[in-house]
């Protein structure tokens, strides 16, 4: 009996830290308003303070448990529910057909190039960023073209590396030129299939002269403002991640990821990793960088969602972990040969 009552007690414990006075809510809020600078309309109010406050109480429980290896919080993302975010942030055309993850997987599995103008091996630890290949990350916006951002992320690379030359590529080019190519502009889309539509185009504009605009219109492609080109497009072995590895050491890789849970939506540090994450229902395109091992083996990842989210902009995705949220299973490369 004594037992019993020491169990109920502890449990009445652990509930009690996940409740917040009404007052603590209203604080919490006023001030993450204030520091977004949000404002609502007067029949949206009270909907957003309600799901802000189911935000807040999954914030704290996630980060109470020890076993979690990253950290979540109110970022720009904190008053939406997750249907919103999914609909509004992801892409709507999941991958999550065989044949479009085989589509990645038969494409030429590209050794790697020893000639490249970077110095090798780079041991334990790479970050293209620190190297001068990445810039800093872009916002995609209410638009599902994280596709574009991942694709023009790794030419941006390869151009830097062949050149020295880093020059913003235009995602607008991406979205309104390469439909064709089974890509849908802020529904969706493939890298693979961006990357091919450069190589047949001869090229991709530069943003400076085909600026995003988050909607999908009419192509307007310029020969004369072309920015970079590419020859061909390599994979990474599926599901394989010591060959992303491989390839990191050689140049940034486009991969795709399972981005669907509240877990990502609410990142704001560590090493992601969530045990509900699916390898092969990918809805999200993000950019490898590198990678490390700092509390544990992890991708640095970078995300088109702004500077705002997560670590400045970046995630890191577990490493040796059962190819966390499929982060291998549809990588690509773009090639200067």
């Amino acid at each position: 009996m004594k037992s019993c009552v020491l169990l109920v007690a502890l449990i009445l414990g652990v509930a009690s830290a996940f409740t917040f006075t009404e007052e603590e809510y209203q604080s919490y809020f006023t001030n993450w308003v204030q520091k977004y600078q949000k404002a609502y309309a007067e029949e949206e109010f009270s909907q957003r303070y309600s799901v802000f406050k189911t935000n807040v109480d999954f914030v704290q429980k996630w980060n109470m448990d020890p076993s979690h290896t990253h950290r979540v919080g109110l970022n720009k993302f904190a008053d939406l529910t997750n249907e919103e975010y999914r609909n509004l942030y992801l892409m709507k055309m999941v991958i999550d057909r065989s044949d479009e993850l085989a589509t990645a997987s038969s494409l030429p599995q590209i050794p790697l190039k020893s000639s490249l103008n970077v110095s090798a091996p780079f041991g334990d630890v790479i970050n293209w960023a620190n190297k001068g290949a990445v810039l800093p990350p872009k916002d995609q916006g209410q638009c599902g073209s994280c596709w574009s951002f991942s694709t023009t992320g790794a030419v941006e690379a390869l151009n830097h590396i062949y050149t020295g030359n880093l020059i913003s590529l235009s995602e607008q080019n991406l979205m309104d030129c390469s439909s064709s190519y089974g890509n849908n502009g802020c529904n969706g889309g493939w890298p693979a299939s961006a990357m091919q539509y450069i190589i047949n185009n001869n090229g991709i504009d530069r943003e400076s002269d085909y600026p995003y605009q988050g909607v999908q219109g009419s192509c307007r492609f310029q020969a004369g403002w072309t920015g970079a080109s590419m020859k061909s497009v390599g994979s990474v072995q599926a599901g394989n991640e010591g060959d992303l590895c491989n390839h990191l050491n050689t140049q940034p890789v486009s991969v795709c990821i399972d981005a669907s849970h509240q877990s990502f939506q609410l990142y704001t540090g560590g090493i992601y990793s969530d045990g509900a994450c699916s390898s092969s229902n990918l809805d999200h395109a993000v950019l490898a960088i590198g990678y490390g091992s700092q509390g544990g083996d992890y991708f640095i990842v970078q995300n088109s969602w702004g500077t705002g989210w997560g670590m400045g902009g970046y995630v890191w995705m577990a490493r040796n972990d059962n190819n966390m949220c499929g982060i291998a299973s549809a990588a690509v490369v773009p090639l200067a040969g």
